[in-house]
């Protein structure tokens, strides 16, 4: 089979890591993609972390390409109008249109979005849902495939998305290979959440409740309830449920219920306790409660979630041959 050409598009203020994550990642296949890089005019552009990128082509000359990839970065906020243009005409005639970070905003310009999912950086999801109400924008997941469309969240997770392009084309074997060059995990599939808890609720400003805030993550199998935690803010119950919810924009509960699962859930993927002790340590205290939490959250049972997200434990160091004196 001749080698898939992967066309990334360049700009000024773009976001290296864009780039270069899924660069390598294509990359590391050896010859089974060739990857190609194209600005508006093919005069280098100059990212946002002060590099200097060397295009291939101008968009004019740029060949065809089965993947089209657009990062994200500062440029995409003021954008020169001539790649949207393009986008526009190009992605129609490629097999897939791929997007990192803010790269999404691109492509909603060029229409390329309209009527599909997508996601981007958390931090500007609500402003791509508003900018573009015709795209259904998903702020959880790290990567949303839509057709021949695929978006993806902050940098790192265009490595994400790369991987599972590269595994949809050429197995798992191959992306595993890559995925072990790279020190990265293969095990990240879309929907798993691409910001914690911790991130998603805004930090109490008010130390009391910040307090509480730490209190809660650290001690997820701890009595939680909106009594115990008031008075470890030294405030009366209703006054803590009113100011918390100000103060981190979710109720005291819905933190909790978060946090705790978001605990079972890294517990699930990065060890091998039981479910029961799982379920005990984060605050369920039994495993049909972790269960139905599991399932009202992330719609899938705890039992399913570590079969598809379990790490392995550690990689089995190569067995070396013993030296004989």
């Amino acid at each position: 089979m001749p080698p898939r050409t992967v066309l990334v598009l360049l700009f000024d203020n773009v976001q290296s890591l864009d780039v270069t994550g899924p660069v390598e990642v294509f990359s590391g296949a050896g010859d089974a993609y060739r990857v190609r890089t194209a600005s508006p005019d093919g005069a280098p552009v100059r990212t946002s972390s002060g590099l200097t990128l060397i295009p291939d082509h101008a968009l004019a000359d740029a060949p065809a390409a089965d993947t089209l990839l657009v990062p994200g970065g500062e440029g995409t906020r003021d954008p020169d109008p001539r790649p949207t243009a393009w986008l526009r005409e190009r992605a129609p005639h490629t097999r897939r249109t791929v997007s990192v970070c803010t790269g999404a905003f691109l492509l909603a310009r060029a229409g390329l979005l309209d009527g599909r999912r997508a996601t981007t950086h958390w931090a500007f999801c609500d402003t791509l849902a508003r900018q573009y109400p015709e795209v259904s924008v998903d702020p959880d997941p790290i990567y949303v495939r839509d057709g021949g469309v695929a978006t993806s969240a902050g940098v790192t997770a265009g490595i994400d998305l790369a991987l599972a392009l590269v595994e949809e084309d050429h197995g798992r074997d191959v992306a595993l290979r890559i995925a072990r060059a790279l020190v990265v995990f293969l095990r990240r599939p879309g929907n798993q959440a691409q910001f914690s808890t911790q991130l998603a609720a805004q930090t109490a400003r008010r130390e009391p409740l910040g307090e509480v805030q730490r209190w809660i993550a650290e001690h997820p199998g701890a009595d939680l309830c909106v009594e115990a935690l008031a008075a470890r803010a030294r405030l009366s119950p209703r006054h803590f449920a009113r100011a918390f919810r100000t103060e981190t924009g979710m109720t005291p509960g819905r933190y909790v219920e978060r946090v705790r699962v978001e605990h079972a859930r890294r517990l699930l993927e990065d060890t091998g306790a039981g479910v029961e002790e799982i379920s005990r340590s984060s605050g369920y205290g039994t495993p049909e409660a972790m269960r139905r939490a599991f399932l009202k959250t992330i719609g899938t049972a705890p039992a399913e979630y570590r079969r598809r997200f379990h790490a392995p434990l550690g990689p089995t160091p190569p067995s070396r041959p013993v030296r004989k004196a």
